[in-house]
């Protein structure tokens, strides 16, 4: 089969004016849910999408660790590659796609980091073994092998023993959302878009867009 003849015919669900909520953190908050009650695999995985001072777009998969009224929020290393962009260009996009649900949604805004204080709880929450993972790899860095690595993570579990510290270049970053997309598969390719832009008196703007 030729990659061109793959394709599926959405027909879950559909998505009105009328069924999203007024603002878009509760629009997503109701959809997560759903995604969490349908047991899709791990709904917190996203695309995050950053852009380097020289205009060349990055993407990779990231898990969200957190979203409220302040926005969306995850967890790496500061010193990696998409570190390094967002301090050149402190905006994103996300992208979550839970296929079960014949669902996106987009999400795009500048970027903060988080507070010490919230990135040492979140830190101290973690697997033992994901603590000393955050010490022993310079993410992003090349290395001269495998074994290497595990000799470095080994090197620092001696060191670290059952307690390490948060290291400085470790912590969040919180995307503030001004536009959200949310993406419901129709048949026929008519799907279902609906998206809420910020305005400036802080209100959103909610509008249908052709797919």
């Amino acid at each position: 089969m030729a990659i061109a003849d793959l394709r599926s015919e959405y027909t879950r669900a559909s998505l009105s004016e009328e069924q999203v909520a007024g603002e878009p953190i509760a629009q997503f908050a109701k959809w997560f849910e759903e995604a969490l009650r349908s047991e899709v695999p791990e709904p917190n995985a996203m695309s995050v999408s950053t852009v380097a001072d020289d205009g060349r777009p990055s993407s990779r998969i990231l898990l969200l660790k957190d979203f409220d009224k302040r926005g969306f929020t995850w967890y790496t290393n500061y010193e990696s590659r998409k570190g390094e962009q967002l301090r050149q260009n402190p905006r994103a996009a996300l992208l979550f796609f839970w296929q079960p649900l014949e669902r996106q949604v987009r999400i795009e805004g500048p970027v903060e980091r988080v507070s010490p204080e919230e990135a040492d709880a979140y830190f101290n929450i973690r697997p033992l073994n994901s603590r000393l993972g955050a010490l022993a790899s310079a993410q992003s860095r090349p290395i001269g092998s495998r074994e290497a690595l595990e000799e470095r993570f080994r090197q620092i579990e001696q060191q670290y023993g059952d307690t390490p510290q948060r290291p400085q270049h470790w912590g969040g970053y919180r995307l503030r959302p001004e536009y959200v997309e949310f993406w419901q598969g129709r048949p026929s390719r008519l799907h279902d878009r609906i998206a809420y832009s910020l305005q400036g008196d802080g209100s959103w703007r909610r509008e249908r867009l052709q797919p």
